[in-house]
């Protein structure tokens, strides 16, 4: 379907693809890992045809349609409502609506042969490609992505960024391109949506492929692992888990070519320097030094997995409690986030805050900071120093400071060599740490702004999306870091990998209330599987008891009860008989406008389709009908 042979593509004098081949096949589901800095985005952009190859060629088959999901979308702004916008994906089935109804609006003045041919060839098409379900399946779509059915007709230009991106994720997914490329689409998604992109990316019947640091997310969506590394493609053919095992196979494989190189080459060398002096040795003398310069180099292999050494302490220790929320309650407007909840925040707690969008985590957090207005108490326990990173604090980072300076602004007192040391923790070496901000990546912002946090001796941390824009090695050192941090961190994370290695407790917000669940992610999921099963044994139950409790204890009113419910049953009765009547009549409309003669005869035509619209119409309000007498029955019966 797509193949890319010998590319090579220059970033000023430094080849970031450098010969790189790779041949996508229909249905691949690929993920694209690397560094940051390795060119991922830049290989999307190439396929993409927004960049042009500097050797080497990119070629693809005719009917190779490609969608582009990436970060430049979330500047993207709009009046138009949010559904409006995610069906602008349905170009064609638009222009042939759009003709319809003009011819429509025509004939209801003028009747020519030509325009019944016309609007008939224009509906068949329209049908075909499935114009009549293009709303339906955009409202699904969307609010598989987290958005609410009141939300469909608020404009575009209303949402944040990341709201903005899922709404051009939805319109990309009903494109349906035969190669799908989503750059890192899980930073603006909450839990429940990522498995919902999940699922969908499993159903896909095209190409994928996906750059992200989420290695559950690659795990349950990818059987192809492509890694960019020395400016090449090298291909694993399996997900992320697999990828990792084979990596370390290879690498093994590779550690031991180049040491038996390295001693080959020395032993060579050694003979060369001990009998280059020697006439009747100068023959083989020459041979080894021929057969040193056709040597193919076997390169060493570096090691990805970076340690992180340094000890991040603090001076000051808290009491034993951190932090108390007594009945607190905080709201937007209407929109209530907590209502008289509790919680209790104790010293060496590392907890978690999961859940939907909107559900909020990130106002639970800003409460548990002291930055926002709330009703109830919020009582901060002895000696604690908290710190807070958020994604707006990249912002707030001086673009004319280097890494260095940056570092020492965090008043820690710590020597240069020390805080050398802790930005090379965080895969800064070298003259990296005289580097100005302005010139850093996102994800390098993040590693600046993280390691000014954890170096600035707080013994309480706040962490919101941390993971967001970090490739998978920086997410790595992060994780180490907080695995050796001795205080006390509440972190907010969709990534559920990052999640499932820092968090020996999960809070969740759930009826207003703060919940947890005192052990691991995997505990935690374990038990809400269970908890999920459990409900839907004990729900027929549970609805017994409520109607118990329910029941009229007056005789009268029992009676009259029960002389409604009979009533309802005979008009529900009456329902079902007219819509079984009208349903009948809407088939055999359906079979004349099934019959092309119609349309040689446009009174007839119109006659047609005007019946057509009115049995449609008795339709729909009769089965609204029989749903109300339906529910009005369920809660008249459930009084008994």
């Amino acid at each position: 379907m797509l193949s890319i042979n010998n590319l090579s593509f220059y970033f000023g004098s430094r080849p970031l693809y450098d010969g790189a081949n790779l041949h996508i096949k229909p249905k691949d589901k690929i993920g694209l890992i690397g560094a940051n800095g390795t060119g991922k985005s830049t290989l999307l952009r190439l396929i993409s045809g927004e960049y042009q190859p500097d050797e080497g060629g990119i070629s693809k088959s005719g009917d190779c349609t490609i969608g582009f999901l990436n970060q430049d979308l979330l500047s993207y702004q709009s009046d138009d409502s949010i559904l409006s916008v995610a069906m602008q994906a349905f170009e064609r089935q638009n222009f042939l609506q759009k003709a319809i109804n003009e011819v429509l609006h025509k004939m209801e003045h003028n009747y020519e042969d030509k325009d019944v041919e016309k609007l008939a060839r224009l509906q068949d098409e329209f049908d075909a490609l499935g114009g009549y379900t293009m709303q339906a399946e955009s409202e699904a779509i969307l609010e598989g992505l987290g958005f609410t059915t009141d939300d469909l007709q608020k404009p575009l230009r209303t949402f944040s960024g990341g709201w903005r991106m899922r709404v051009m994720l939805a319109k990309l997914l009903l494109q349906r391109p035969s190669l799908l490329m989503l750059d890192e689409p899980t930073n603006h998604l909450d839990l429940p949506s990522i498995e919902w992109v999940e699922n969908y990316i499993n159903n896909y019947e095209g190409a994928i492929i996906v750059v992200s640091h989420d290695r559950f997310f690659l795990d349950n969506t990818v059987d192809t692992i492509v890694e960019v590394t020395g400016a090449k493609l090298v291909v694993y053919s399996g997900n992320y888990s697999f990828y990792l095992e084979e990596k370390a196979l290879r690498n093994e494989i590779q550690k031991g070519a180049y040491e038996n190189q390295q001693a080959q080459i020395r032993q060579t060398e050694r003979f060369i320097q001990r009998f280059k002096a020697k006439a009747t040795k100068a023959r083989q003398v020459q041979s080894r030094v021929k057969a040193l310069s056709r040597l193919d180099l076997i390169d060493e292999v570096i090691d990805e997995s970076a340690k992180v050494n340094f000890k991040f302490n603090f001076g000051t220790q808290p009491g034993r409690f951190i932090l108390h929320l007594e009945q607190v309650g905080k709201a937007y407007g209407n929109k209530r986030i907590l209502k008289n909840a509790n919680a209790v925040i104790e010293r060496g707690d590392k907890i978690a805050l999961i859940g939907a969008n909107g559900k909020g985590k990130s106002t639970l957090l800003r409460v548990i900071a002291g930055t926002e207005n709330i009703e109830g108490e919020r009582k901060l326990g002895h000696n604690v120093i908290d710190s807070f990173f958020a994604q707006h604090q990249l912002e707030s980072l001086n673009v004319d400071n280097t890494l260095l300076d940056e570092l020492k602004m965090a008043g820690t007192g710590k020597l240069e060599t020390e805080l050398r040391s802790i930005l090379g923790c965080f895969l800064f070496s070298g003259d990296d740490v005289f580097k100005k901000i302005k010139v850093l990546s996102g994800g390098e912002k993040s590693r600046v702004a993280l390691a000014k946090v954890l170096i600035s001796e707080a013994n309480f941390l706040l962490l919101d999306e941390p993971t967001n824009h970090l490739d998978m090695m920086s997410v790595n050192i992060l994780i180490q870091a907080l695995q050796q941090y001795e205080g006390t961190y509440v972190v907010v994370s969709h990534d559920r990998f990052f999640v499932s290695e820092i968090a020996n407790k999960i809070w969740y917000i759930e009826d207003e209330q703060i919940k947890e669940y005192p052990g691991t992610y995997e505990e935690f999921e374990l038990w809400q599987e269970d908890r999920k099963a459990n409900e839907v044994v004990q729900t027929p139950v549970v609805a017994k008891v409520e109607k118990t409790k329910e029941r009229p204890q007056n005789d009268a009113a029992q009676k009259e009860a029960q002389k409604k419910i009979k009533k309802l049953q005979q008009q529900i009765g009456e329902w079902e008989n007219k819509i079984t009547e009208l349903e009948s009549q809407k088939q055999k409309v359906e079979s004349q406008l099934a019959n092309p003669a119609i349309y040689e005869d446009a009174k007839k035509l119109q006659d047609t389709n005007a019946s057509y619209q009115q049995v449609q119409s008795k339709l729909a309000e009769a089965n609204q009908a029989w749903e109300d007498a339906m529910l009005s029955l369920e809660e008249l019966e459930s009084t008994l």
